[in-house]
């Protein structure tokens, strides 16, 4: 009889058998065995997650089949573990119309994943309940962090028993990275934090957590993780500080750790108007005046704490140096803080920040969506010209989303089962580069008579107001709604195969 070591099938006498292959796939009757090529094309077809272990025998496997008897289980309803012997004549064949020789393997063993109805990916990830479990239940997601080999110095812990254990127990310092495994920053972060911990080991215990899962709410409401990652800082388990530096080097992590303290206020930014600037800065009072004064001004409205008004700020900077001390100039750059004097914003109907206008003899000639920098600005100047007509917008392309208001927001909601709902401003770049994915991801689920996706423009009519009261804190936001309430912000890829 055969029995699964590390890297081969070993011949044992039966005395060794506590239980069989064939037993072990029966210990969960969700594990479906196929011997038919008929069948299994039909598993294909209704299931569109499965995870088919072929065996050498009967006998090999065994260890694997016990395993994946209890992630079937686990995946009920999610997905399906199947297992196919070659070993035995229907097997055989089916193997061979398959085209999978798991005589192939050093253990006798492949396991393949089919997804939609055909071929996926081989399973070539660690063969553990964990793993099988995150692959199932994200087959196209990156592998766990543990599963990494240079993150042997992290401390991963599983479970919220753990944590406590781990911080009653030792008694070396710990640091800890709460992270959500598709954050593009703990992405960032995790091989900077793997290196510092291999740099401190024996000295420092370095840890990462998944605290994504809802069953987590509590802790994360314990040490106020409210994005991702949070490093957290502990001595004798107790919680210390918080590290905030985000691009940070490994020997950034270990210089702190060696001398802790806590995250330093940040100093007030300068506001704009009260530095060294050429720019000619306005208010409500005195922007007709000096446009009366200057006949030819491209003015920029703008708001303090918009990250692509303080890149462009430099440019504009540069480029009034040029232009607002030169006689001859084609004309003057100045600034309007639409946050402060909002009457201007208002009056100009301003979309969002920065926008750039164009006025000649006092008349708002052009809005500009295109003058970034410095030579730009001073190019376009030299030589005013309409900029290109403005692209069809979202809503007037067609699409399978569909676009809502805040009159009629609710009782559309109410029509189905699930709907996805993209907040967003046209002006937001993160909000364009989202949109052909959203809208692909409808196209795909057009025919899902219980699901429907619909997008918001929070900057049009009384939508602001209604994407405030449905938390809308930035751009693009994404919730999920069952019947028109609430379920649950989304936050993973935004990409069309986004989970």
């Amino acid at each position: 009889y055969f029995i699964i070591s590390e890297n081969m099938c070993i011949l044992l006498p039966r005395q060794v058998w506590a239980v069989s292959a064939l037993e072990a796939a029966q210990f969960s009757p969700l594990t479906e065995r196929i011997t038919d090529h008929k069948d299994f094309r039909k598993l294909l077809r209704t299931r569109t997650n499965v995870l088919v272990i072929y065996t050498k025998t009967d006998k090999c496997g065994e260890a694997q089949l016990k395993l994946l008897s209890e992630v079937a289980l686990a995946m009920k309803g999610l997905g399906t573990i199947a297992w196919v012997n070659c070993g035995d004549s229907d097997g055989r064949k089916l193997c061979k119309k398959m085209k999978v020789e798991p005589s192939s393997e050093s253990t006798g063993v492949k396991m393949l994943h089919y997804k939609d109805g055909t071929f996926h990916i081989e399973y070539t990830r660690p063969v553990t309940f964990k793993s099988l479990v995150a692959f199932l239940m994200d087959p196209t997601g990156d592998p766990l962090w543990e599963e990494n080999p240079e993150a042997k110095d992290i401390t991963h812990i599983g479970t919220e028993e753990d944590l406590r254990q781990l911080l009653k127990k030792e008694e070396r310092p710990i640091f800890i990275m709460f992270y959500a495994p598709w954050c593009p920053v703990c992405k960032q972060m995790q091989p900077v934090f793997q290196q510092a911990a291999t740099n401190t080991r024996g000295t420092y215990v370095l840890a990462g957590m998944n605290v994504h899962p809802a069953e987590f709410d509590g802790l994360k409401q314990e040490y106020n993780i409210k994005a991702y990652p949070t490093f957290c800082y502990f001595e004798k388990g107790k919680f210390l500080y918080n590290y905030e530096n985000y691009d940070a080097t490994a020997k950034d992590i270990v210089d702190w750790m060696k001398s802790p303290l806590p995250p330093q206020p940040e100093v007030p930014e300068v506001p704009w108007p009260e530095t060294d600037s050429a720019v000619h800065h306005l208010t409500n009072d005195t922007f007709d005046t000096f446009l009366d004064e200057h006949p030819f001004a491209l003015v920029m409205f703008y708001a303090p704490w918009c990250g692509h008004c303080k890149k462009m700020k430099p440019e504009y900077d540069e480029a009034a140096k040029l232009l607002n001390k030169d006689n001859d100039s084609p004309g003057v750059l100045a600034a309007v803080d639409a946050t402060v004097h909002r009457a201007l914003g208002e009056r100009y109907n301003i979309p969002g920040f920065p926008t750039l206008k164009y006025f000649e003899n006092g008349e708002d000639k052009y809005t500009l969506a295109d003058l970034r920098t410095k030579d730009e600005i001073t190019e376009w100047l030299d030589n005013p010209q309409a900029p290109p007509p403005p692209e069809p917008s979202w809503e007037d392309k067609p699409s399978s989303v569909i676009h809502l208001r805040a009159e009629n927001f609710h009782e559309a909601l109410k029509k189905k089962k699930h709907t996805l709902v993209m907040f967003y401003a046209p002006w937001c770049p993160h909000s364009k580069e989202a949109i052909p994915h959203f809208t692909a991801a409808a196209e795909v689920l057009k025919e899902d008579r219980k699901v429907s996706f619909a997008a918001v423009d929070c900057t049009e009519g009384h939508n602001s107001d209604m994407c405030g009261q449905e938390g809308v804190e930035a751009y693009p936001t994404f919730n999920c709604y069952n019947y028109g309430k609430f379920a649950e912000k989304y936050s993973g890829e935004r990409r069309v195969s986004g989970k």
